[in-house]
């Protein structure tokens, strides 16, 4: 059993090698685009919508209102960024119902590419908002002397979100594995539900801690309720 995507080589060409990992992450992109482009292609503003422009506008508005919640601004800024990474780990585990499929978040590679992009966008939006002088100065707060620490908590949350994701992917993906060669019926058709719930959560975690910590950037002082979400979701 392949505990990680990474180890199962699909394509071999002498020293490059295309393994599972990359290759269903293109898929995911594939379906998420081609998806969204069939979708919106017949969008319509008429009381006459179709199912899937229905299930579109309930995605988007959710996603509105919880950065709207979280922020308390205006979630058009953060939409595309928030949005993109709770739809790619969504559909993502959602996937992993179909036979054949290795979810890419159940790569370690994977989950810390995506911790990355948000370690790079927490200071972006921070400066955006604050200017660079402004942005650094949180870093010296309250004293100068937790300059280090600061420093070392910004990398550190950016693991944990890397870790959190790829640990309750991959144990939830070992576990099907194994009920499946002990109890073939009955056992593994209710853990793939209980993992299509899961993964939804871990997606929505993520994407919200993402924004947690943006937002945290863009105020002047800690976000009280910032924390609080923090405290909340990682607890």
């Amino acid at each position: 059993m392949q505990i990680t995507t990474d180890a199962i080589i699909i394509v071999q060409w002498g020293t490059f090698s295309l393994n599972a990992t990359i290759a269903f992450t293109w898929v995911v992109m594939a379906i998420l685009a081609i998806g969204s482009r069939l979708i919106t292609l017949r969008i319509s503003d008429t009381e006459k919508l179709s199912r899937w422009q229905n299930l579109l506008e309930v995605v988007v508005v959710g996603m509105r209102d919880q950065i709207r919640s979280v922020s308390h601004q205006a979630p058009r800024q953060f939409l595309p960024f928030i949005g993109t990474l709770f739809l790619f780990v969504a559909t993502s585990n959602l996937l992993a119902v179909v036979p054949g499929f290795k979810p890419p978040t159940g790569s370690l590679s994977t989950t810390a590419a995506l911790a990355l992009c948000v370690l790079i966008a927490v200071p972006l939006y921070g400066i955006m908002e604050r200017g660079v002088p402004g942005y650094l100065r949180k870093y010296v707060q309250p004293t100068i002397f937790m300059l280090p620490f600061n420093v070392i908590g910004e990398f550190s949350r950016t693991i944990a979100l890397a870790i959190r994701l790829y640990g309750n992917v991959m144990s939830g993906t070992v576990i099907v594995a194994i009920l499946i060669g002990i109890t073939p019926f009955f056992f593994p058709i209710i853990m793939q539900l209980l993992g299509l719930l899961t993964g939804l959560i871990q997606a929505y975690i993520f994407a919200i801690l993402a924004m947690v910590y943006i937002a945290s950037a863009m105020q002047p002082h800690a976000d009280e309720e910032a924390t609080d979400h923090t405290d909340a979701l990682q607890g």
